[in-house]
C-alpha cells in the first residue's frame, strides 16, 4: 500500500499547487505574462538596435561632390542608355541622335564610412569616382576636403582619406559568416537625411548578373537604403560592418524591399590594394565559361550538374597554356567546390597574377587536376577594361571582348570584337552598327581583337565596302561597311 499513498500524496500535491496558481494568477494571466515577456523580448533588440546606431553612427559620414559633367536635354531620361537598358523606352519612340552636349557643374551626395583612426574612408566609386571636388561632414559638423587614394569601378568601391586623427572608425567582420536571416541594418544619408538608421535582414547571398559592376557577388537585404545611402555600412549587430550598400532594386526609384550591398571580404581586398598601390590588379584565367545546368550535365555524362563548364579557351591565354580545353567542367578551385560562373569569376580576379594555382577538372568523364599561372587581366589606370580603340574612316569604336563584358551583355563562349561607341553620322551609324554589337567577322575571316578588326578592313579594295557578320543580341547579320573618304 506504500507504493500507492505515495502516488495519492504526488497527485495531491500536484493539484494544491496547480490550485495556488489558479487563486493567485489573475484571469489570463497566463495570456498577460506571455505578452509581457513578448514586450520585453521586443525591448531587447530595440536595446541593441540603439547600441549599434550609438557605435556605429559616429564613424559614418556625409560625402558631397562637385564634378563637371555634360548633358543633352533631349537625351533625358529616354536618350540615357542606363534608362533604356533598366526601363525601356516609350513605345513607337525614334532612336535619337546625340545633341552637342551642354556642361554644368554637378554636385552630387553618398555617404561612406571611416575604416581608420587616420581619416581612410571606404565608399562607392560611383559616389566619388571622377569628381573634382570630394567634401565629407562629420556627425559633429566638421568638414574636410577628402583626397581620392583609388577606384575601383569594376566593384564599385573606393577609398578616400581626410587629413584628421584620433577619429572614431568602424571595425570591419567577416561577411562569409552571415547566414540568410541573420539581423542587420544599414546606416546612411538617404535624401540627404543625414545618419538615418534602417533594419532588416540578410534576404539572399551571393547575388550577381544584375549589371551592376563587372564583378557581383551582393548581399541581399530588406534594410530599407534609398539614393544616398550608397557607400554607407551594412552592419550586424556587434556593429562590425558585413557590407557596404551600394544599389536597390526599384520600379519608382525609392525603397521596395530589395537592397544590394557588396560583402565587405571583397571590399577589403579592394582596400587593400587601393591603400597600397592606388589601382587594382587582377588575375585572368582566359576562358569563356557558362553555368553547368542539370542538362547539361547529362550531355556531359556528369552524376550531378557540380562545377561550371568550359565554352571556349582564348588563343595564348594562362588556360590555354595550361591546357585547358573546350568542354572541359571546372569542379574545383584549389581544392574548394565551384560553384556559379560570377562566384569563380570573382575568385579568378582576386588572385594576385603570376600565382599558380590548381583546378580540378572532369574531361570525358575522368577527373584531373590542371596547374595554371594565373596573367594579368589588362586594365587602364582606372581598373576599367582597356580603352577603346578608334577607326576614324568608319567612326568606330573597339574594344576587347573581356570576360567581365561577355558576361555582362551575353556574348558568353562568343568570339568577336565589341563595339564600344559609333560617331553621329558616320559609315558605321550609317550600315547600321550600334553601340554594343559585336563583330565577328570582317570579310569572312573571324576576328578577336581590334587591331584584327583594323587589319581586315585595311585590306578592303578602295572604294569597295567591307563585309561584316554582326550579332546584336540574339540576332546575326552581314552588313557592308563602307569607309569615308
Amino acid at each position: 500500500m506504500q507504493p500507492l499513498a505515495r502516488t495519492l500524496r504526488s497527485f495531491l500535491f500536484t493539484g494544491l499547487v496547480l490550485l495556488a496558481l489558479v487563486l493567485i494568477l489573475p484571469p489570463g494571466g497566463g495570456n498577460a505574462l506571455a505578452q509581457q515577456q513578448g514586450i520585453e523580448s521586443l525591448r531587447q533588440t530595440g536595446r541593441a538596435f540603439r547600441n549599434v546606431a550609438k557605435k556605429v553612427s559616429p564613424a559614418v559620414v556625409f560625402i558631397k561632390v562637385e564634378k563637371e559633367a555634360e548633358v543633352s536635354a533631349q537625351e533625358l531620361p529616354f536618350g540615357d542608355e542606363f534608362f533604356r537598358r533598366f526601363f525601356g523606352a516609350p513605345p513607337n519612340m525614334p532612336h535619337q541622335r546625340r545633341q552637342a552636349p551642354r556642361k554644368h557643374r554637378a554636385v552630387g551626395q553618398g555617404s561612406g564610412f571611416i575604416i581608420s583612426p587616420d581619416g581612410l574612408i571606404m565608399t562607392n566609386n560611383h559616389v566619388v569616382g571622377d569628381a573634382d571636388e570630394v567634401v565629407v561632414r562629420l556627425l559633429d559638423g566638421r568638414e574636410f576636403k577628402a583626397e581620392t587614394i583609388g577606384t575601383d569601378p569594376a566593384t564599385d568601391v573606393a577609398i578616400i582619406k581626410i587629413d584628421a586623427s584620433d577619429l572614431p572608425f568602424l571595425r570591419l567582420g567577416d561577411s562569409d559568416k552571415l547566414e540568410v536571416g541573420d539581423w542587420v541594418l544599414a546606416v546612411g544619408n538617404p535624401f540627404g537625411l543625414s545618419h538615418t538608421l534602417t533594419a532588416g535582414i540578410v534576404s539572399a547571398k551571393g547575388r550577381s548578373g544584375m549589371g551592376l559592376n563587372d564583378y557581383e557577388n551582393f548581399i541581399q537585404t530588406d534594410a530599407a537604403i534609398n539614393p544616398g545611402n550608397s557607400g554607407g555600412p551594412l552592419v550586424d549587430l556587434d556593429g562590425r560592418v558585413v557590407g557596404m550598400n551600394t544599389a536597390i532594386f526599384s520600379r519608382s526609384g525609392g525603397y521596395m524591399g530589395i537592397g544590394f550591398a557588396i560583402p565587405i571580404n571583397m571590399a577589403k581586398q579592394i582596400r587593400d590594394q587601393l591603400v597600397k598601390h592606388g589601382k587594382v590588379t587582377r588575375g585572368r584565367l582566359g576562358v569563356y565559361i557558362q553555368d553547368l545546368t542539370r542538362e547539361l550535365a547529362d550531355s556531359f555524362g556528369l552524376d550531378k550538374n557540380k562545377g561550371i563548364l568550359v565554352a571556349q579557351v582564348i588563343k595564348d591565354s594562362p588556360a590555354e597554356k595550361a591546357g585547358l580545353k573546350r568542354g572541359d567542367v571546372i569542379t574545383e578551385f584549389e581544392g574548394h567546390p565551384v560553384g556559379k560562373v560570377a562566384e569563380f569569376r570573382n575568385k579568378i580576379a582576386l588572385t594576385t597574377p603570376g600565382t599558380s594555382l590548381t583546378l580540378t577538372i572532369v574531361r570525358g568523364g575522368d577527373e584531373q587536376k590542371i596547374k595554371v599561372v594565373i596573367g594579368e587581366l589588362e586594365t587602364d589606370a582606372k581598373g576599367r577594361p582597356t580603352p577603346a580603340s578608334t577607326i576614324k574612316r568608319y567612326g568606330l569604336q573597339l574594344q576587347q571582348l573581356t570576360e567581365p563584358l561577355a558576361e555582362q551583355l551575353g556574348y558568353q563562349g562568343e568570339q568577336g570584337v565589341l563595339v564600344a561607341g559609333v560617331e553621329d553620322g558616320s559609315a558605321a551609324e550609317e550600315a547600321g552598327i550600334q553601340k554594343g554589337d559585336l563583330i565577328q567577322e570582317v570579310n569572312r575571316i573571324p576576328v578577336n581583337s581590334p587591331a584584327e578588326v583594323k587589319a581586315a578592313l585595311k585590306k578592303t579594295r578602295k572604294g569597295g565596302a567591307a563585309l561584316l557578320l554582326v550579332r546584336h543580341g540574339e540576332a546575326t547579320r552581314y552588313l557592308a561597311l563602307k569607309g569615308k573618304e
